[in-house]
């Protein structure tokens, strides 16, 4: 008898990613193996985002694909998952009448239990936010051996006018440090070499029923974990990083020299339309400590350009403030209402959506230039590469720096092992991407040195 198989099509952010990997470990659990044609698969999840525009237009013409291969397989068993899945609630199982369950962000780790229903003729509307939610390390299929994502906190109580996370994700739920650690020494064990730590506001991070304890504390105490190569973290929100925090980038050589700060906007008047509770110049003092703590910081933001209320004037803030910064990476966006959010209510005149897409490529351009620009300063230097797979062009490599920046290098005959740290010079650079040449071969690997531990009695 030929195995049984899922399929799964993930969109969105790191959370959805890590949220696919659960899924997955639930359903090898039960004997299922993955594939990559939804055509052969006995189970279909399409794990959605709905931070982009028409999400849920978008994710029922997929369903509606899916949906399809039912009439030559009515045992196909398919699932909506993720935040417009949560969004949608019962209303999907309405719209789609071969759809078999609907389950929200919070509700991924009862997937086992869902299907056993659905095996009964049930069919299931599983959303909402759950107090307690259990993360079983042992149901988590890694799709990397060398990069493990952590979860420090689910949801978001932020306000802001136009993002629709916290109705889709749920309020703030911080896990215990000591969970984390567990979670982290257990990837560790297993030979990872990169942790990334998760959320939507990950900085925001506090110890349950300690508020003294927070990310600050955290980042010290992770790093300092034995065999921990590099520790990123995503994504921070400004108002919430604190001196303690910046100081902790500056102090541990393994957390890695990369900071996702996103902005959202260059002027006081659009941050306050949007609610997001800080001005530029708080901004640019952020980036400043950070810079002046860490050597080499690369940091890359989120814009909105066209939203309501936004004035050629305020726009042009927004360019001051990217030739400023001057990002390693960008990623702006158009302004599209989202259900549910304060923006669309906004009594302000909104940008034509001619205006908005101008005002993008605008954008695009200066960051462009800029990008090219500080890639182009790195030729010539010598960088550790963690190796992430295998290049365009024959024999060709690729991973990325400690600054996240992508690397295509010659591996002179000697391909490196997916996840091992090799070091390479950088011949070239162009807007998305360096190019160089592997150096280590035949010499010693030194060990990396540590932070020193220091016990305060």
């Amino acid at each position: 008898m030929a195995s049984r198989r899922y399929f799964i099509e993930t969109w969105g952010c790191q959370m959805n990613e890590l949220d696919t990997q659960r899924m997955a470990g639930q359903l090898m659990q039960q004997g299922l193996l993955p594939t990559e044609d939804a055509t052969e698969a006995s189970v279909i999840l399409l794990n959605s985002c709905s931070v982009r525009e028409k999400a849920a237009q978008k994710a029922y013409s997929r369903l509606g694909i899916y949906r399809r291969y039912k009439e030559e397989r009515p045992d196909l068993v398919i699932g909506f998952c993720g935040c417009v899945a949560q969004q949608e609630g019962e209303e999907a199982l309405e719209k789609v009448r071969d759809l078999d369950f609907v389950v929200g962000p919070a509700r991924v780790g009862e997937l086992t239990e869902i299907l056993e229903r659905v095996r009964t003729g049930e069919r299931v509307a599983a959303t909402g936010f759950p107090e307690q939610r259990d993360f079983d390390l042992d149901t988590i299929s890694r799709d990397s051996s060398y990069k493990g994502m952590v979860t420090l906190i689910e949801g978001c109580n932020k306000k802001c006018t136009f993002c629709i996370v916290p109705y889709t994700r749920g309020p703030e739920r911080c896990r215990p440090l000591a969970e984390i650690v567990r979670e982290v020494e257990h990837l560790l064990a297993l030979g990872f070499v990169e942790i990334e730590l998760l959320g939507q506001t990950v900085n925001h991070w506090k110890e349950p029923g300690d508020e003294s304890i927070d990310f600050a504390v955290l980042l010290d105490t992770v790093a300092r974990l034995r065999g921990l190569e590099r520790l990123r973290f995503i994504t921070s929100y400004p108002r919430d990083f604190t001196p303690a925090m910046v100081a902790e980038v500056g102090r541990h050589e393994n957390i890695c020299p990369y900071v996702h700060l996103p902005v959202q906007s260059g002027s006081n008047s659009v941050l306050k339309l949007m609610g997001r509770g800080y001005e530029v110049e708080t901004y640019f003092d952020l980036v400043d400590q950070l810079r002046a703590a860490r050597d080499g910081l690369a940091l890359s933001t989120d814009l909105i350009v066209g939203f309501p209320g936004e004035t050629d004037e305020d726009f042009e803030k927004t360019l001051e403030l990217v030739e400023r910064v001057r990002y390693a990476q960008i990623f702006a966006f158009k302004y599209s209402p989202r259900p549910g959010t304060p923006a669309p209510r906004l009594k302000v005149d909104v940008p034509t959506d001619d205006v908005a897409s101008e005002r993008l490529q605008r954008v695009f351009a200066v960051q462009d230039r800029i990008q090219l620009e500080l890639n182009q300063e790195l030729v010539g230097e010598e960088r550790e590469i963690l190796v992430t797979g295998w290049g365009k062009n024959e024999g060709s490599q690729m991973g990325r720096t400690p600054c996240h920046r992508i690397v295509h290098f010659d591996p002179q005959g000697v391909p490196a092992d997916l996840g091992s740290l090799v070091k390479v010079r950088i011949d070239d650079a162009s807007h998305y991407s360096l190019r160089g040449t592997r150096l280590d071969l035949g010499m010693p690997q030194a060990p990396k040195p540590r932070t020193r531990l220091t016990v305060v009695q």
